[in-house]
């Protein structure tokens, strides 16, 4: 029975988290990308886009203006499941003004088994990339905005202009919070981008 409890206990608190992973930590010096680096990434589904580095973040090389909301997960991870059908009806309801990006990390997965097990199962059809280049994106992003913790999935950010934007910060109430932890309600995020794209 306390097996049980215990199980339960840790469920409910990685559902409201996130997923993560102990070998996964920014405390060691790690290879980033440089300001003027191209980052030429292929979605599962086959569409390409290039990431410019620029003003110490990341914007879009044929679309500078558009806002990027970069989404770190796991195709095993339970809140990034969950969140995957609202993230697709954001980006359609936000596409002029939003490029939303899924990084698949902590996995070693075929393009195939993510468009199988995650894209398709849970009505993702953003941009989806499933490639190595993951791994140097996900230690720059962290490096970037100094964070310091072990990752857990989902893990959000935005940029505009390629600079990393202040969100709403659900756990607590610090006014320079630059990421989202966890399944976040997308109309946190929604009025948050609505402040980015009304500027």
């Amino acid at each position: 029975m306390k097996k049980l409890i215990s199980s339960i206990i840790i469920a409910t608190l990685l559902l409201f988290t996130g997923c993560g992973s102990e070998s996964s930590s920014v405390s060691t010096v790690k290879e980033t990308y440089k300001d003027g680096d191209k980052v030429e990434l292929k979605s599962v589904s086959g569409a390409k886009l290039t990431l410019l580095r620029k003003n110490g973040g990341f914007v879009l090389e044929d679309d500078e203006n558009k806002v990027v909301l970069i989404d770190i997960f796991g195709t095993f991870c339970a809140p990034c499941q969950e969140e995957a059908p609202s993230l697709m009806d954001f980006q359609l309801q936000n596409g002029d003004g939003v490029m939303l990006i899924g990084l698949n990390f902590f996995e070693d997965v075929s393009d195939e088994y993510v468009v199988e097990n995650f894209a398709a199962k849970y009505n993702a059809y953003y941009f989806i990339t499933n490639s190595p280049k993951n791994k140097k994106l996900v230690e720059t992003i962290l490096q970037d905005i100094k964070y310091k913790e072990t990752l857990q999935v989902p893990f959000k950010v935005v940029l505009k202009d390629g600079k990393y934007q202040n969100v709403t910060d659900i756990y607590g109430k610090n006014p320079d919070n630059k990421f989202y932890l966890g399944k976040v309600d997308l109309d946190i995020i929604q009025k948050d981008i609505d402040k980015l794209t009304a500027q």
